[in-house]
């Protein structure tokens, strides 16, 4: 067996045989070397434009650029830009949607010697008011559609600029201004774990060193058709645009809220795209609206990054893709760009639900670490680290942040150490497999819990298209796991069903409280599940295989509402089943205390779950009552009921 630093570091031969695969079948691949890192992204692009002028850069509803076009019109750019805010790198605001317009900006401000920081028009006001103050733009460039919004964030002393109204003259004469490679290229603002985004720097030298990995990995080429679905201010953006206009490629943006993802399959045909890419959640709708009698016979590659790819994901894809056609998973952070790829072909076999993260890029050694930042052993879980050269050099405006995040490398050479917050295990055979956030793992009811874990159980169940698990507080104010679910067709699954499939392979803390089934889940505009804007699972009552009954005795009627209001539903029927409703061992003692000093009875205290139905408990009060229930008995039923309390938050397992 190899160490984990070798295993870390090996490419299987049979992926090697794949990814040599990848290739178009007429186009003209040329590698990409790394002195070819060694210079600004305006010079790379003019070069191709240079080489081919009337080449498709630019292909949308409302655009159709040459290489010469999106020159000229990011030269206009550049010098209204220098004519407002004068020459020296700052950042430079962008305000659009996806199309033309926003990546004659992005180039404007780099011929320009300067840096962008894109916006996103579809957040709130206040977000996009926060990273504008934050980022110290003195300059927004926006268009006609965005003018009123863009004049909503405009800060004193910031100018606002229009560039669809430049007189053409600008597009002229190109800017000379020297840019160096470690120069800023852009600042993204990304999540944080306060609640105000923080802004990630790049330079050009790291752009460059991304687009080098996918065009050697992918067999980039002049000849490919490129797919842009990412939101505008996302690092996913970024790439898309850059892979394909520093390798003569086109680039196709599509506005799902405009054109609609209904229509995305006939448009992948009607563009001959070769080159398709977006964030699994995505690429699921996607292929939820094609009926299999689609082709696409110019599609050579389906590129997924962004979040965990499931073996479902490669089903779907070897139904509706051609033999000819490779998947390839990304793995990759803002911060660092990608770091991982693995290829799958039509004869890849996925064990087990997750699809590995993959093997090493050039240039990106991973490292996985335990909390005290050791190095794990082969099949442990650890924090995924990434060494390289090639990192961002930090949070904007964030020194102390940038410190505690980007490590100098123990061993020197100028390398720096990032740790990502994500989770991954060592295979045997180096390939590496992402196990979802550090930060999702959470404490339930005294034990560990991960949270990935619950949802892709949740997945291997008939009829679940769609899961994620969150951490919400239940009607008593303690913590309870809430599943989201998006069924593959109506009706959707009972909760009795899904619980006794979870039983079978999850320990009983790690089984959701309330199940909330959802036509679609919330997306975020990176496409990633929007956890934040999930609703609230409210007070119904959930959908059992029991129908329900309404309680009718007055015993019955005592218990029901006992158990309602601890349990936190508008509702129980005589016949429900305890853990059903989402009930646990702390339910169980509050609903045991209230039952026995209500109704005065000496209850043994695995009545609950020896009787889990309000009809089966009221026979065993029934029984209890035709005894004498005496002080004493009663209040050592309580104090049991107490010590139930105290064990159930330190269940066996829990740390």
């Amino acid at each position: 067996m190899r160490d984990v630093s070798d295993a870390l570091a090996y490419t299987p031969s049979w992926q090697q045989s794949i990814r040599s695969r990848c290739v178009h079948p007429g186009g003209n691949f040329v590698r990409f070397t790394k002195a070819d890192t060694e210079q600004s992204i305006a010079q790379r692009f003019e070069l191709r434009a240079r080489q081919d002028p009337a080449g498709l850069a630019i292909h949308s509803g409302t655009h159709s650029w040459r290489y010469a076009d999106l020159d000229q019109m990011a030269n206009g750019v550049a010098q209204a830009i220098l004519a407002t805010r004068g020459e020296g790198a700052e950042p430079v605001a962008l305000l659009f949607d996806h199309g033309a317009p926003f990546i004659a900006a992005i180039l404007g401000v780099l011929k320009a010697g300067k840096f962008y920081v894109p916006l996103d028009p579809s957040y709130p006001v206040a977000r996009l008011r926060y990273m504008m103050e934050d980022s110290l733009s003195g300059l927004l460039l926006t268009g006609r559609k965005r003018l009123t919004l863009a004049s909503q964030l405009v800060r004193p002393g910031c100018q606002l600029l229009n560039i669809e109204d430049l007189p053409s003259a600008h597009g002229s004469v190109k800017p000379t201004l020297p840019v160096v490679p470690d120069a800023l290229a852009y600042v993204i603002y990304t999540s944080g774990s306060t609640a105000q985004p923080k802004g990630v720097m790049q330079s050009q030298r790291n752009v460059l060193h991304k687009v080098m990995i996918s065009t050697n990995d992918f067999h980039l080429c002049p000849e490919d058709r490129r797919t842009l679905l990412y939101s505008p201010s996302s690092s996913g953006s970024v790439w898309e645009i850059f892979c394909s206009l520093l390798t003569g490629g086109s680039v196709h943006p599509f506005d799902m809220e405009e054109q609609g993802i209904a229509d995305i399959g006939d448009w992948l045909r009607r563009q001959d795209i070769t080159i398709f890419s977006c964030v699994p959640t995505l690429f699921r709708q996607v292929v939820s609206t094609l009926t299999g009698a689609e082709t696409f016979p110019r599609l050579r590659l389906v590129n997924l990054g962004g979040d965990a790819i499931l073996k479902r994901d490669i089903t779907l894809y070897k139904a509706h893709f051609s033999p000819d056609c490779i998947l390839v998973t990304t793995l990759a952070a803002t911060e660092t760009g990608t770091y991982r790829h693995y290829f799958v072909d039509r004869d890849t076999e996925i064990a087990g639900n997750f699809v590995p993260a993959g093997c090493p890029v050039d240039d990106k050694d991973v490292l996985l670490l335990d909390a005290q930042g050791r190095e794990v052993g082969v099949d442990q879980i650890g924090e995924i680290a990434v060494r390289s050269r090639y990192i961002a050099p930090g949070y904007w405006r964030r020194p102390e942040l940038t410190r505690s995040k980007f490590l100098p490398d123990p061993a020197g050479g100028g390398a720096v150490i990032y740790h990502t917050g994500d989770l991954g295990r060592l295979l045997s055979d180096g390939r590496l497999q992402f196990m979802g956030r550090a930060d999702s793992q959470i404490k339930a009811r005294g034990n560990r819990v991960e949270i990935a874990e619950i949802e892709l159980a949740l997945l291997d169940i008939d009829n679940v298209k769609e899961a994620v698990v969150v951490q919400r507080p239940d009607a008593t104010g303690e913590p309870c796991l809430v599943a989201y679910l998006v069924p593959v067709h109506r009706p959707a699954p009972t909760v009795s069903a899904l619980r006794r499939a979870l039983t079978d392979v999850l320990p009983t803390h790690m089984l959701p409280a309330v199940f909330v089934m959802l036509d679609m889940l919330p997306l975020a505009p990176s496409g990633k599940v929007d956890r934040r804007a999930l609703p609230e699972p409210g007070r119904a009552r959930p959908d059992l295989a029991t129908p329900f009954v309404a309680p009718g005795l007055p015993v019955l009627k005592q218990l029901a509402e006992i158990w309602a209001e601890v349990l936190g539903i508008a509702e129980v029927g005589i016949h429900d089943n305890f853990l059903d409703l989402g009930g646990h061992s702390l339910h169980a003692a509050q609903i045991l205390s209230r039952v026995i000093r209500t109704l005065r009875v000496d209850l043994p205290v695995q009545a609950l779950f020896d009787a889990p139905t309000v009809a089966e408990m009221a026979v065993a009060i029934a029984r209890c009552q035709s005894q004498t229930a005496t002080q004493e008995g009663i209040e050592r039923m309580l104090k049991q009921v107490a010590a139930l309390s105290d064990a159930s938050a330190g269940e066996p397992g829990a740390d």
